[in-house]
């Protein structure tokens, strides 16, 4: 029912697409207050309140250019998309040493591993949804050519090292909140966030290196502009620096563009199991 649903919507055009998820996303903002909530805890703390406005429709967008970038053909999605700074990457890769792709939920972050697939193999990590419903739709629509998905669990990570070592390239969402076990806490925006640690450990283990990608949503549903940037933070050595410079990284590249980062997230809850920031001090 779902998949039909995205089909479907999937042949209307992005500017429509993005109209009616503007619209939804002040509905959705003014009918719930947890939601609502959060998003202005997140952005203000973060001291971009000024975008508030902008935010709750980006917000709305994100979720309604879903079904054209997962269901639309892949040649139709990827006529939207500008790629700039590629050959960052394009080095890397012709260097042998594999590529570690962070993504933020910043901009619309589904389309970037679609477009660096038609330059490259790609294995990106993934969670598998929590509802059965959701597997076939998220799964299947994110299969391309060239593109392949790691489940967020050890045989997930084995293949991200395995690629990495053949000279592949890997993509991850790095505030993404991990399960117990797998992060640190370490500042995100001033205040302690549970971060994942596998980026790190896998730089060091393969030598890869790192670098940082959004794709900026265009206004008016004119497409997007996928951006590479280096990544400049010294890692340190434990992974609570690890984690931090990763977050301040992430940071940065949310400055570019702070009204197309996902506001709303729960960036900051404590998965079960781990002690809060306070009882780990």
């Amino acid at each position: 029912m779902l998949f039909s649903l995205f089909r479907l919507l999937s042949f209307l055009p992005l500017p429509l697409l993005h109209l009616i998820g503007m619209l939804i996303g002040w509905v959705v903002y003014l009918a719930s207050p947890s939601y609502r909530r959060r998003l202005k805890q997140n952005i203000k703390r973060a001291a971009h309140g000024r975008h508030l406005t902008q935010a709750i429709t980006e917000a709305g967008k994100s979720i309604f250019e879903l079904p054209f970038i997962w269901c639309a053909s892949p040649t139709r999605v990827l006529r939207t998309a500008q790629i700039e700074n590629w050959e960052l990457a394009q080095a890397a890769l012709d260097a042998q040493t594999g590529v570690i792709f962070l993504t933020p939920h910043l901009g619309c972050f589904e389309i970037i591993a679609q477009s660096i697939a038609t330059r490259t193999s790609l294995t990106a990590l993934y969670r598998p949804p929590r509802k059965a419903a959701l597997k076939p739709l998220i799964e299947g629509a994110r299969a391309r050519a060239n593109l392949h998905l790691a489940p967020a669990n050890l045989s997930g990570v084995r293949t991200l090292l395995k690629a990495l070592k053949n000279g592949q390239a890997i993509g991850l969402l790095p505030d993404q909140v991990p399960q117990n076990g797998e992060g640190v806490w370490a500042d995100f925006f001033g205040k302690p966030a549970y971060t994942m640690t596998l980026p790190a450990k896998l730089q060091q283990m393969s030598k890869a290196p790192i670098i940082l990608s959004y794709a900026e949503r265009l206004p008016f549903g004119r497409g997007y502009v996928i951006r590479f940037v280096p990544f400049d933070e010294d890692l340190g050595e434990t992974p609570e620096q690890q984690a931090r410079a990763i977050n301040l990284a992430m940071e940065k590249l949310i400055a570019r563009c702070p009204a197309q980062y996902i506001w709303s997230y729960n960036r900051y809850k404590t998965p079960k199991g781990v002690a809060p920031p306070g009882a780990a001090q």
